[in-house]
């Protein structure tokens, strides 16, 4: 992570403690690749600073840097309900209320899954996803077509569509911005207009970039003996490597 508050702030009368924050603390340990994503760096901080009450302009800024790490609003209000019971509420309050400054635009859901209606919380499927996805069914009969919509960094496990024959799965990108990947090759950036060929058989996974909402048109393709089969969750540092 690139830093520069440091010099800026305090380079003529601190340089030290400025090199310090910019090229240590920043520079080195936000950059490591240990086993903990910007992500969880994020949400450790965060957890830090609520305990010890400084919830300040310190507290809004990482705030705003665990957004673009791809925490959601609906992992950040979770992890600061759960902190105030540890924390103390009145921190809590104060932290909600920063909150909500930062996550502004995500509390308006009109046009987020495009063109077409949102829907609801996939909360059927909530166990096979990392963050908040929505669900909306476009048709009655025929041929099944779903909207999905992914909120910033959500994505689903890595699945397989199997079938006996035929199977498998159309993706029409409608908005936003996202991630196809399939086992053993580099994932896919895909924007509003792309489509993506989902063969039967093939591991994959796909979901939203870190800092955009991301929806697309699910078709499934017609076959015999057709089932979903769910595999691991994409690990943040994977996900997290992806700009």
């Amino acid at each position: 992570m690139k830093q520069t508050a440091g010099r800026d702030a305090l380079g003529t009368f601190a340089p030290k403690f400025a090199e310090l924050n910019d090229d240590v603390l920043f520079g080195e340990v936000w950059s490591r690749e240990s086993g903990l994503s910007h992500r969880d760096r994020s949400l450790i901080t965060i957890t830090s600073l609520m305990t010890s009450g400084l919830v300040d302009s310190s507290f809004k800024y990482h705030l705003e840097t665990a957004k673009k790490n791809g925490v959601t609003r609906t992992e950040i209000a979770e992890a600061l309900t759960h902190l105030a019971f540890y924390s103390g509420w009145p921190k809590a309050w104060a932290a909600f209320c920063m909150a909500k400054e930062v996550w502004t635009e995500e509390e308006d859901m009109e046009g987020k899954g495009g063109i077409f209606p949102i829907g609801k919380p996939n909360d059927g499927f909530a166990r096979y996803f990392i963050g908040q996805s929505y669900l909306c069914q476009l048709n009655s009969q025929g041929t099944p077509i779903f909207n999905v919509t992914f909120e910033p960094g959500c994505r689903n496990n890595w699945h397989i569509h199997q079938a006996k024959s035929g199977g498998g799965q159309l993706l029409l990108c409608t908005n936003g911005r996202g991630w196809y990947q399939e086992w053993g090759s580099e994932a896919r950036e895909l924007h509003a207009g792309d489509v993506v060929e989902i063969l039967a058989g093939v591991k994959h996974w796909h979901g939203a970039a870190k800092d955009s909402w991301f929806s697309h048109l699910a078709v499934e393709v017609a076959g015999e003996d057709t089932k979903n089969e769910w595999c691991e969750a994409v690990a943040d540092e994977e996900y997290s490597r992806l700009p």
